[in-house]
């Protein structure tokens, strides 16, 4: 199962980190743009470029569907490439785009962005509850079929998020509380060898308290973790969202591994020492986590 390989890839190579894939275009390197390049294609061979870098450190990547989508149609190309060429790599692919709707229209987005005879295939699709829950069912339907994974937001790292995930509804538990006991029930039927299912959370490193009470409600169920390093969580922040065998959580960070290297002064302009400290980056975040890890979880598998 989808699930297995992530938990397989993760003692692997002793890193739970994603790296998200944002192009924004005013953050990627000169070096990449030129008049005779469509911006398109200036985005994809960026991508394989940080893909190149870092696929034998982390075990997936997280492009963010809304910096491809401005690109209209070919940056629906480009999404396409990116998901085949990281697959290519070994890598686990996440489509950060936040879909819900219902009935047919949600499942039309689930085979778009998951379904193996559909365009992206991902292997894990973020996923909004706030349409209730026959708007995720769909989703959970399209993952268990094809081997997939679904990430339902419950806790973001935005400071905003507290106005829903925190507030009370009409049975008198928050929301964030209620969502993770229906998202643990919905996954029974889908644990695999490893003892986790590939339905799982959305769980922001910048609420590491709460985070640990949604981990103790949601044992079995994998977290994905934004908000590190740019966003503000640290690697002693996202302890919470584990287990005690140091699994559970992929933690993902993007800001602040693409673009270090508008603080470098030794920055050269090309893209081989681009690739480098966006490399560097990507270790130093693996060791802070794993260091992290190896201090606060007492059975600890790699």
């Amino acid at each position: 199962m989808l699930i297995d390989k992530v938990v397989e890839e993760t003692m692997k190579k002793k890193n739970p980190c994603i790296v998200g894939l944002d192009p924004e275009w005013d953050k990627i390197p000169d070096c990449y743009k030129s008049e005779d390049i469509p911006k398109a294609q200036v985005v994809l061979n960026w991508a394989m470029d940080v893909i190149d870098a870092v696929k034998d450190i982390i075990i997936a990547v997280k492009p963010q569907m809304a910096f491809y989508e401005v690109y209209g149609a070919e940056g629906f190309r480009v999404v396409q490439d990116v998901v085949k060429y990281a697959h290519s790599k070994g890598l686990i692919v996440v489509d950060d785009s936040k879909r819900n709707d219902i009935g047919n229209t949600a499942r039309a987005y689930a085979f778009a962005h998951l379904a193996e005879e559909g365009p992206i295939k991902a292997d894990f699709l973020t996923v909004s509850p706030f349409l209730g829950t026959d708007s995720i069912q769909p989703f959970m339907d399209v993952a268990i079929a094809d081997d997939k994974g679904v990430f339902v937001l419950v806790k973001t790292s935005n400071p905003g998020s507290v106005e829903i995930s925190e507030a009370i509804n009409v049975n008198g538990e928050k929301i964030s509380s209620w969502l993770a006991e229906y998202i643990n029930g919905m996954s029974e039927s889908y644990i695999g060898k490893s003892g986790y299912s590939a339905i799982g959370a959305v769980i922001g490193a910048t609420f590491p308290e709460e985070a640990g009470k949604l981990r103790r409600k949601m044992k079995r169920n994998y977290f994905l973790v934004p908000g590190f390093g740019a966003q503000g969580g640290s690697a002693r922040d996202i302890v919470s969202c584990f287990n005690e065998d140091g699994l559970g959580a992929l933690i993902s960070s993007s800001r602040g591994i693409l673009y270090q290297y508008v603080g470098v002064k030794e920055y050269d302009g090309s893209r081989e020492m681009y690739g480098k400290i966006v490399r560097e980056q990507a270790v130093k975040m693996k060791e802070e986590v794993y260091q992290a890890l190896k201090e606060h979880c007492s059975e600890m598998k790699y």
